[in-house]
């Protein structure tokens, strides 16, 4: 059996956000309405002390490739849709 994992790495820039207490609140929110949608785990990794920025990675894991890229895709999308952020920088990696 092949497994098929992929990891999203998305950089957002939360205007709103004038404190690490905004920017929690924001990025929490966006991990938990994804993690409660989407089959994948969300992580912050990187930039935890920039109020304003946020770096996160999204894994996911299917036994199809093209349900792994279809989940990236819904993922990007999303991140690109909200307007509680701006969508900075987006790769994917399969590994």
């Amino acid at each position: 059996m092949k497994v098929h994992i992929a990891l999203l790495r998305a950089t957002i820039s939360i205007p709103e956000a004038h404190s690490l207490k905004d920017k929690r609140r924001v990025v929490k929110s966006l991990k938990d309405r994804t993690v409660n949608h989407m089959n994948v785990s969300v992580a912050e990794v990187g930039q935890q002390e920039v109020w304003n920025r946020a770096e996160l990675a999204f894994v996911t894991v299917a036994a199809e490739k093209k349900v792994v890229e279809k989940r990236l895709s819904d993922i990007a999308q999303r991140l690109e849709r909200n307007h509680e952020w701006v969508l900075l920088e987006v790769k994917t990696e399969f590994l």
